[in-house]
């Protein structure tokens, strides 16, 4: 006799040898027992969940002739020839390669003739979704009422592509993955069976790679033994499937959070020169970044040593849940980038050096707390301006600055905002709001405090905070000059160099001087005066005599 495949030895053949799907079969039994069991019936669920096997056993359980608390025997006539294949009056289809509705029409013109040993003739259709849907139509009389000797069973692992009116037509039974466990104890028994020695570790790890589903489990599990050694440990799994070892997974993890670019280089060019797939990696990464949060919320893990265990416990002391969910997620954002590139290993070490850079990082916040700064300051709230303890508070008309912090004003603690570059003049008196208007002064230092305050009664609070105390000087015919007398925060510095903010600036700034200018931010490490350069000179030159103009270095 040939080799059997492990999913094919250790099949079910009966319900009570299913794992994982009890409610399932304790309604598929009980119908049997009372004699109650439907005309169609339609199993959906993942893969190697058991939809097949709850199918064959259900085609043997109703037409058993020694049938035992809903069981099929496996013994008798009838059994014997459904397990060998030979019974005719069970037919499985697979609609995945018969989706015409020419086999669908040569199944409505065979239910019309009797069983020749059984008593139902079954017909098992897998992947039924597969069907065109011609084939659709014309099954569906059939479906609905099919002659009294006749059954339908379809199985399905995506049933959103059924048409209503068969979904209606069927009893379905939705079969779910698989628990860890139960897959667990049931490679125990397979093992025992054909004397594997295989770790509870090692099992623990094929349940899981198996994503709830037992077919895919006794694979990985046959997968292990093919090279004539049935002793199995996490290490020779890993190197099978190619998982990266925790230790790799833990210094490129370690190294992100603490931005060390060349560790964390040193550690892909480890597991690339190993050969892991890249793909599996990342999937490993992203599954410990989630293990140190559950650890963070529960204390406790599984599947780890208590070496592996203490290097978690000391990370998740050091860093801040936001930073441990960000990662998870740029992690997934640069899974889904590797997968449809034709450069896996440049891709990924590119993505490395990004994780690692603490200013994208910094970056980010900053933008974030911008967002929150507005979302206060629109809700009616005010703010303190860091340094000198003054508070901004929007009103009706416009903003008033001013006075200290008082406990009945809504102030936002200035920690939340770190440095906001706010000049806020410290006075205390209040500054009555402007109306907005578009016509300037022609003199920049008349029309800039005109255009800092229409940006106050725009809305634009964060740029209006951030150009307070500012000045305006035309350099040259194209470009302005924002002096910053006391300099630039690195938030204001962020939120001022925004690609929409200076397109917003610029743009008030052509208005009032009747032409389209450029503008540029001046501060005290900056060149206190501007000279025009010689290219400036000779462009202003070109520009004003409609002449084409490049420099050639």
């Amino acid at each position: 006799m040939g080799y059997t495949a492990l999913y094919r030895k250790f099949r079910p053949v009966t319900f009570s040898e299913m794992v994982g799907q009890e409610p399932i079969t304790k309604t598929l039994k009980n119908q049997i027992i009372s004699d109650r069991v439907g005309h169609a019936y339609l199993f959906n669920g993942g893969r190697g969940t058991g939809k097949t096997s709850a199918a064959k056993i259900l085609a043997r359980a109703i037409n058993c002739l020694n049938p035992k608390d809903g069981e099929p025997c496996n013994e008798c006539e009838i059994c014997k020839g459904a397990i060998a294949g030979s019974l005719t009056d069970i037919v499985e289809m697979d609609a995945a390669s018969n989706n015409s509705v020419e086999d669908i029409r040569s199944i409505r013109e065979e239910v019309n003739f009797l069983p020749t040993k059984a008593k139902y003739r079954v017909y098992i259709i897998d992947e039924v979704h597969m069907l065109s849907t011609g084939a659709f139509n014309a099954l569906l009389k059939t479906l609905e009422e099919p002659p009294e000797h006749v059954k339908f069973i379809l199985a399905t692992t995506e049933p959103q592509k059924l048409p209503a009116t068969i979904l209606s037509r069927c009893q379905r039974f939705d079969f779910k993955r698989i628990a860890n466990e139960d897959i667990i104890k049931r490679l125990e028994i397979v093992c025992k069976e054909s004397k594997i020695e295989a770790t509870k570790g090692a099992l623990s790890i094929i349940a899981t790679l198996s994503e709830g589903a037992m077919r895919d489990s006794l694979s990985i599990l046959e997968r292990c033994v093919q090279d004539g050694d049935n002793k199995i440990d996490e290490d020779k799994i890993k190197d099978l499937v190619g998982i990266p070892k925790v230790t790799f997974v833990n210094g490129i993890i370690q190294a992100v959070l603490e931005y060390d670019v060349n560790r964390a280089l040193e550690n892909v060019e480890a597991v690339l020169k190993e050969g892991k797939d890249i793909n599996y990696f990342i999937w490993e990464m992203i599954k410990y970044v989630k293990d140190i949060l559950v650890f963070q919320a529960t204390g406790k893990l599984e599947l780890y040593s208590e070496e592996e265990l203490n290097v978690i416990k000391n990370i998740s002391e050091k860093v801040a849940k936001n930073r441990l969910v960000n990662l998870v997620y740029q992690l997934s954002e640069l899974e889904n980038e590797i997968k449809w590139s034709t450069q896996k290993t440049i891709m990924f070490q590119a993505g490395m050096i990004k994780l690692c850079n603490q200013e994208a990082d910094i970056s980010k916040g900053i933008e974030e707390r911008v967002a929150k700064i507005e979302q206060y300051l629109k809700s009616g709230k005010g703010i303190v301006a860091p340094n000198t303890n003054q508070v901004i508070q929007p009103t009706a008309n416009g903003m008033v600055q001013g006075g200290q912090k008082s406990t009945n004003v809504n102030v936002v603690s200035s920690n939340h905002l770190e440095s906001i570059n706010t000049n806020v003049a410290s006075n205390g008196t209040k500054k009555s709001a402007v109306t907005p208007s578009r016509k300037y002064s022609n003199k920049s230092e008349e029309y800039w405090s005109q255009i800092v305050n229409d940006l106050k009664q725009n809305g634009k609070i964060v740029l209006y905070t951030n150009l307070i105390g500012t000045t305006a000087r035309e350099l040259n015919d194209m470009t302005v000059g924002i002096e910053f007398p006391n300099g630039m925060s690195s938030f204001g510095k962020t939120v001022l160099e925004k690609q929409e903010n200076m397109k917003e600036i610029s743009t008030l700034v052509s208005m009032a001087c009747g032409k389209e200018m450029q503008i540029k931010y001046l501060t005290p490490d900056t060149q206190q005066t501007h000279q025009m350069t010689k290219e400036e000179s000779l462009q202003n030159f070109a520009n004003e005599s409609d002449i084409p103009f490049h420099i050639i270095e």
